[in-house]
């Protein structure tokens, strides 16, 4: 799915309308309605997986997944930057488990019109093979069972983002996305997709993107589950990318097709977080239609099922590592410097590169009501009684602002916090120290801002907390 920019992709319905006459030319392959997990090849290593297990009407797994809500991420492009117009929620309406190995999100319509459905985004976004590796992501999904003037609109997808993404916003293509699974319409058919480069135009033709399409393999898209695979292997040279159905490879792009800046800003960063979701309407629908979706006529309550997603990675040895490093058995080691950009929630802030030494980014864009969760913080059996930050700030005379540390939730007393204003510009950092509350155990750490005035008043790079 085209992610973040307001330019609309747009979509031939001619293109569609010929994969359809394609249908008859496979087989009938029979699947079943739930599977495991796939054994891990022989030469591959398991990465990350979730196999959707769990009582029927719960949450997918909240240490795997962030649920996206609303029409946009805070700060980012409207409707989600593609046009789709439905509100996603955490409802169970719209999104849980099926009681039988699957995960359902499930576009919904109310009594007034308004549509709504689910959006999933796993925490991790560091998924890139190692150097000499091939990164393997799959997943085992049915797409929503409707088709003719009753699909008008469903665009379910199974898909990948640069992590630089997350608290920015307005980067993509460059940062990179893989749609390893789109569909629209109802029709028979898988797209896979890779957005880089620029957007209008650029090395990946935006904001189409270079993709291709097919039927799938025997049964319909609609009608039974099927498996879509990304591949992206640094075992070759020039590097690859691959797009597979049922093992059929139907999309490929390699390194040679791209110049050096291009392919660096969307493999070089950290990695890629996956994304599961319905969306109603938007660019692309529209496009193959040749008209505005839904219409009176799409049915709501169709359900896209997913069985499971893996990531495996070839060779043995290391694979990638969470995105909150250090660990410990509790968590994430709260006496560790903690970077800002690795949390794992945020509201109305962005990521930026920072000039700090070391490098990387710190998170900016901060202003009061903004705030930034980690979770699994241990703060072991000695009391923690210091807080330190790493902030900059570059706000006009007069405004300034609190940071506040709170625990397990947003709204609770604060057990610390400092006040900052103008240190000389938005990259001209300080580290400020602040007590807190003796804290022990394992908690979910929440950075707070509040101020007075409603412009951004602080950047912040890192944290850690210490004894004294």
């Amino acid at each position: 799915m085209t992610a973040g920019n307001p330019t609309r992709r747009r979509r031939l319905a001619a293109v569609a309308a010929a994969l359809v006459t394609l249908t008859g030319l496979f087989t009938h392959v029979a699947v079943s309605a739930s599977a495991a997990v796939p054994t891990t090849p022989s030469g591959w290593s398991l990465v990350w997986s979730d196999d959707f297990n769990g009582a029927s009407g719960s949450a997918p797994s909240s240490a795997n997944w962030i649920v996206d809500t609303g029409h946009s991420y805070p700060g980012g492009p409207a409707n989600w930057g593609t046009g789709e117009i439905q509100n996603y929620t955490a409802n169970s309406a719209n999104l849980g488990l099926d009681g039988s190995g699957n995960l359902r999100i499930t576009p919904q319509r109310s009594s007034s019109g308004e549509w709504t459905s689910a959006r999933i985004e796993t925490r991790r976004g560091d998924f890139k093979p190692a150097d000499g590796r091939i990164l393997r992501i799959e997943g085992r999904v049915q797409m929503p069972n409707v088709t003719g003037d009753a699909a008008l609109g469903y665009w379910p997808a199974f898909w990948a983002l640069g992590s630089p993404y997350r608290g920015n916003y307005w980067n993509w293509p460059a940062i990179g996305e893989f749609d390893i699974m789109e569909n629209v319409n109802g029709l028979n058919s898988v797209w896979a997709v890779l957005h880089c480069g620029v957007n209008p135009g650029g090395p990946c033709n935006e904001t189409n993107g270079l993709g291709a399409s097919r039927a799938c393999p025997g049964s319909t898209c609609q009608s039974a589950f099927h498996t879509y695979r990304f591949e992206w292997d640094r075992s070759v040279s020039p590097n690859q990318l691959r797009w597979y159905v049922d093992g059929q490879q139907f999309h490929s792009v390699n390194q040679s097709q791209f110049d050096a800046a291009t392919w660096n800003n969307m493999t070089g960063h950290a990695g890629y977080f996956l994304l599961l979701n319905v969306a109603m309407g938007g660019a692309f629908p529209n496009g193959v239609a040749g008209f505005g979706t839904p219409t009176a006529a799409t049915v709501p309550g169709r359900s896209m099922l997913v069985d499971y997603v893996a990531v495996w990675q070839s060779g043995t040895g290391s694979t990638p590592t969470p995105t909150i490093t250090p660990t410990v058995p509790g968590g994430v080691d709260a006496r560790s410097t903690i970077q800002a950009e690795r949390y794992q929630a945020q509201s109305g802030t962005m990521v930026e590169t920072t000039t700090d030494s070391g490098g990387g980014q710190n998170v900016g864009g901060i202003s009061g009501g903004d705030w930034l969760r980690y979770d699994g913080v241990d703060f072991g059996t000695v009391a923690a009684r210091q807080f330190k930050a790493r902030v900059a700030s570059g706000a006009a005379g007069g405004v300034s602002g609190l940071v506040q540390v709170r625990l397990d939730s947003p709204t609770a007393t604060p057990i610390g916090d400092f006040a900052v204003g103008n240190t000389g510009g938005w990259q001209s950092w300080r580290t400020i120290p602040a007590n807190i509350s003796g804290v022990t155990g394992t908690h979910t750490v929440y950075l707070t801002f509040s101020s007075g005035q409603p412009a951004d008043f602080v950047n912040v790079n890192w944290f850690t907390f210490s004894t004294s």
